[in-house]
């Protein structure tokens, strides 16, 4: 599985393995209680894969993000909980992603990488962010 069928959907915690599309929407599967949902096309939806974060030079993918924070708790769940306080968070997330723009990634956007790291490794997606770096690798040789 790759990080481009994990969805994040404003408005409901966690997040959301598609199942299946439809004609109106999509068929999701919460990674938090394995519960089926169907979400319409106009729902504000996010693909994983498509999320950045700020840092001073550039936006860093999610994946990457997500992958030092792997590296850093050795592939087991975060030393710091997503309802940890604001300072906590942000001293946390610059050990992570030293040069992130702090006046432009706020502790709710921490909070949701937090809480979306320990989903996936609970759910041991985490093979994911390998997945997709070896399919890229690949495909450039490809070309």
């Amino acid at each position: 599985m790759t990080l481009d069928k994990i969805l994040a959907i404003s408005g409901k915690p966690g997040l959301f393995e598609i199942v299946t599309q439809t004609r109106t929407g999509a068929v999701v599967q919460s990674l938090i209680d394995k519960k089926r949902i169907t979400v319409g096309a106009h729902s504000n939806i996010s693909i994983l894969s498509e999320i950045a974060i700020y840092t001073l030079t550039e936006e860093v993918p999610l994946r990457e993000v997500l992958k030092k924070v792997m590296e850093k708790e050795n592939g087991g769940p975060t030393s710091i909980s997503h309802k940890d306080g604001k300072d906590a968070l942000e001293e946390y997330f610059f050990n992570v992603l030293p040069d992130y723009d702090e006046d432009r990634v706020y502790a709710s956007d921490i909070k949701k990488v937090i809480q979306w790291y320990n989903l996936l490794q609970k759910n041991d997606l985490l093979g994911a962010l390998e997945t997709e770096e070896e399919e890229t690798v690949t495909s450039d040789e490809e070309e």
